[in-house]
């Protein structure tokens, strides 16, 4: 392997280290015992079920693509998943409102389990089915885990001001850390073990199934919406009206949809990218690379957090016109470098540049999650909370599967290119978000209120 791989390697963990050894008490918020203890479990639920999640993430694109599928069914593979998610993710997720949190997150582990399974079969419907129980599993772990973590820390009572160390705490372990470990120990199992690139997946099957086994043990249920007549239409009409009368929960959804959406595209591309003429690239290990630069972004974000004065509505901006640039470099790197024709082979310079791009992205990625997941646990209502969470997917995985449909319909480049834009729009629309957070900073949500608009508007349906 390349000295470059481990040059960006070493050197984003030297940074990373730096970044955590170097927090003074501005840079952490004093918190108690007991939510300690809380915290803690959670974030080793959570790295467990992102740990199942992240063995896959290198040998998705490569498994298929081994299975003898070109680029174009492998995007009707991710189409599948994006469009699961969408139609029964979105059900399944808002069902956890009604039906408990805990129930949904074990759903979660037992769906996404049967989805890992089907990765032994090369045959094109079964691995068609696996994505679609992917999907299902994924708007789960999205929603479901975050929501039953919101409620259960109001429930036990703790400083609201707390949830930014779950979040920050959970993404450097969950998005960046058991990551990076995720990613070394399936390019153990696949590569140097020599077990193929159907072994990260039994890997995630199995810590799905130890994830499983504590929250059996240790979590307490809860619910959103405590009304037992409430059907799931009310619950989607519920969170509509949300949506439709508050421009904040509307941006948030905006924001959510044109930046996760941009990024499970890299998801999709940054394989094709790196190796246009099947350069030799270890998946694995870039893979790792670009997870200990989601930790960075993490640790960033818990620095950020941490101070009272800067508000994440503000830097967020920033952190999204970032993220606007890097993906440009595709674009760029191609306009100023020639591409290379020569098949195989080692990485080629202008790659080299879009994988420094790339892991800036990655940084942004970090700081995306839980900053987000703040602004959520402000805005969004606690009864409503995983519907308008699996609300804003809706026109996520309708982006991602507009994307992918006409994957070969554009040069990589240009796919890139198209994201960068989103991304900026993203920017700008966390502006207006800032702007109307501000004016509305004196005047608390009155979510009771949305409530008998709602329950108003039932009454009329029932009487027309």
């Amino acid at each position: 392997m390349e000295v470059f791989y481990y040059v960006v390697f070493g050197g984003l963990a030297a940074v990373a280290a730096v970044m955590e050894l170097s927090k003074t008490s501005k840079d952490r918020i004093a918190t108690s015992s007991a939510f300690d203890a809380f915290k803690n479990n959670y974030c080793l639920v959570y790295s467990l079920m992102m740990a199942g999640d992240w063995m896959q993430g290198p040998y998705v694109y490569y498994l298929y693509s081994q299975y003898g599928f070109d680029k174009g069914d492998i995007g009707r593979l991710f189409i599948a998943g994006f469009g699961s998610s969408m139609l029964f993710g979105t059900i399944v997720g808002s069902l956890a409102d009604k039906r408990g949190r805990k129930r949904a997150c074990i759903t979660y582990c037992i769906t996404y389990i049967l989805s890992c399974i089907t990765k032994h079969s090369p045959q094109y419907k079964v691995l068609m089915l696996g994505r679609i129980l992917g999907g299902i599993a994924t708007s789960l772990l999205f929603s479901a885990f975050e929501s039953w973590l919101v409620a259960e820390h109001n429930k036990r009572g703790f400083d609201p001001q707390w949830l930014s160390v779950t979040f920050s705490k959970a993404i450097f372990l969950g998005n960046g850390l058991i990551a990076i470990v995720s990613g070394l120990f399936a390019n153990l199992l696949a590569d140097n073990l020599g077990f193929g690139p159907v072994a990260p997946f039994d890997a995630a099957a199995c810590l799905l199934g130890v994830g499983m086994a504590i929250i059996l043990s240790s979590w307490g249920e809860n619910y959103g919406d405590p009304s037992n007549s409430k059907d799931l239409i009310s619950q989607f009409k519920g969170a509509a009206v949300a949506i439709a009368a508050d421009e904040i929960i509307a941006l948030l959804g905006a924001i959510q949809s044109l930046f996760e959406g941009s990024m499970y595209t890299f998801v999709f591309l940054w394989t094709p990218a790196l190796s246009p003429n099947d350069e030799d690239i270890p998946h694995g290990f870039i893979f790792a690379t670009l997870m200990l630069s989601s930790m960075l972004g993490s640790s960033i974000a818990s620095r950020l957090m941490a101070r009272s004065t800067l508000r994440v509505e503000f830097y967020m901006q920033i952190v999204f016109a970032v993220s606007a640039f890097t993906l440009l470099l595709p674009l760029i790197s191609n306009f100023f470098v020639a591409p290379s024709t020569v098949k195989g082979g080692s990485i080629s310079f202008s790659c080299c540049v879009q994988l420094l791009g790339f892991c800036v992205f990655e940084a942004c990625i970090g700081i995306f999650w839980p900053s987000m997941m703040k602004m959520r646990s402000q805005y969004i209502p606690e009864e409503s909370r995983s519907t308008i969470m699996n609300f804003f997917r809706i026109p996520l995985n309708i982006f991602v599967c507009i994307i992918l449909y006409n994957v070969n319909a554009f040069p990589i480049s240009i796919m890139f290119g198209m994201c960068s834009i989103f991304l900026f729009m993203a920017s700008v629309l966390q502006r207006r978000l800032m702007v109307v957070a501000e004016t509305h900073k004196s005047k608390p949500h009155d979510w009771t209120a949305l409530k008998e608009k709602d329950s108003e508007s039932d009454m009329l349906s029932i009487q027309i």
